[in-house]
């Protein structure tokens, strides 16, 4: 990991101190990530209630700049160019992506897997269906004991697909079957979402600084 990516994860624990207990845990998940990404692997997001929104945040900060510029290189502005009469337009707005999917927003999918099949499966199967060897499963539930987030995960072990749960202090069942656990420091939902929040945007940004910080 770069320097420019630690920091972002140093500055976490400057602003959010309790969290100092499991930066060892975040590191990791950081390091997992950019690995599957320099590999040409994607992130999986999935949640419910708040965490699904959490889902879709996280999906939003990875696939267009968060605070860093992603300037299209120069091979694909010329592609552009080849190809397309809006060629200038795109390449003054379109920005590089971190490929990420968020498991919430298949509304017709979800409706009808629930409706035909079996509603805590909803996230397995597109686990199943998504998922390739080495990419990222970010699981969020706030208890721990999500029965589709479990069973997602579940599905992710057996595909080699790095699993990385995103829970409270007790880590519930996920705790024993993550691969990285990253249990916020509180045990009443509000307030490990609360945390949540900073630690996902930590993760973000460190992620970006990986990749789009020039050197």
């Amino acid at each position: 990991m770069k320097d420019v990516s630690m920091k972002q994860i140093n500055h976490l624990i400057e602003r959010y101190p309790q969290l100092n207990e499991i930066k060892g845990d975040i590191v990791l998940s950081v390091e997992k990530i950019i690995e599957a990404y320099k590999n040409g692997n994607k992130i999986m997001v999935c949640g419910n209630g708040g965490s699904a929104a959490d889902s879709l945040h996280i999906v939003g900060e990875l696939m267009k700049a968060f605070v860093l510029p992603r300037k299209l290189p120069m091979d694909l502005k010329l592609k552009l160019e080849k190809t397309s009469s809006n060629a200038k337009y795109l390449q003054d707005n379109l920005q590089m992506a971190l490929p990420a999917i968020s498991l919430v927003n298949e509304v017709g999918l979800l409706t009808a897997y629930a409706n035909d099949v079996a509603p805590d499966l909803n996230f397995a199967q597109q686990v199943l269906g998504q998922g390739k060897e080495g990419d990222i499963l970010l699981a969020i539930s706030t208890s721990g004991n999500s029965e589709n987030v479990i069973y997602a995960v579940e599905v992710a072990k057996a595909l080699n697909i790095t699993s990385i749960s995103l829970t409270g202090k007790t880590g519930g069942k996920l705790k024993g079957m993550s691969d990285i656990l990253i249990a916020a420091p509180e045990t009443e939902t509000y307030k490990i979402q609360e945390l949540h929040l900073p630690i996902y945007h930590a993760i973000c940004l460190a992620v970006e600084a990986e990749f789009y910080t020039e050197e």
